[in-house]
């Protein structure tokens, strides 16, 4: 039986027989303009976590976690600067055991040469392995970097999120395409993003 890590999201945990297993790098791709944040901030409630921001300062990380539904504590939240690989490549040798790191976003690691991003996605797997971690590496759909493919191949599991609107209601669901474990997911889970994250009921039986 594979050690897990819960999401903070019963329902999902429970579909995931338990939630993500240790070790694991996630890919977890949503539209720029989703609530994508929100089940970032539940997973970061459920475990101590180092947060690299690629684009956001970190007071305005900070003042989202605050105002998140779910209550976020242990969370070290740090910039990358310019030299982006490099400063992620750096955190990934310091990480901790059990810990929880998420990049958001790593579409600009994605932009880098693409021998320099393979070696930092094996160098994060093989510490994920040594510490009992999971990534997540939180990825914009739209217009792609070059390596994002290299992304996707490299992550143990992909986590698609989608929102649509139906009958003048936004509708988000979250599809598990990829899952290197036992207990994927065969259909797409419907997600109520309101306060919180939860499984909607009226559309799927959890």
């Amino acid at each position: 039986m594979v050690d897990r890590l819960r999401t903070g999201i019963d329902a999902l945990d429970r579909r995931l027989e338990g939630g993500l297993p240790r070790g694991a790098l996630v890919a977890y791709t949503a539209e720029p303009a989703s609530q994508s944040e929100r089940l970032l901030y539940e997973l970061m409630a459920a475990c101590e976590t180092r947060y690299l921001s690629t684009e956001r300062s970190i007071r305005a990380v900070r003042s989202s976690l605050e105002a998140a539904p779910a209550t976020v504590s242990e969370t070290q939240v740090e910039r990358l600067s310019a030299k982006r690989l490099e400063d992620a490549t750096r955190t990934v040798a310091d990480l901790s055991e059990e810990r929880l790191l998420i990049v958001d976003t790593a579409d600009r690691l994605e932009r880098s040469d693409p021998d320099d991003y393979v070696a930092f996605l094996n160098e994060l797997k093989e510490t994920l392995l040594e510490i009992d971690g999971v990534a997540v590496l939180h990825c914009l759909r739209g217009t792609e970097p070059s390596n994002r493919i290299r992304t996707l191949h490299a992550a143990d599991a992909v986590f698609e999120l989608h929102t649509d609107r139906v009958g003048g209601r936004l509708e988000t669901t979250l599809a598990i395409p990829k899952f290197r474990y036992d207990g994927q997911p065969v259909e797409a889970i419907t997600l109520e993003l309101t306060d919180g994250v939860a499984i909607d009921t009226s559309r799927d039986i959890a």
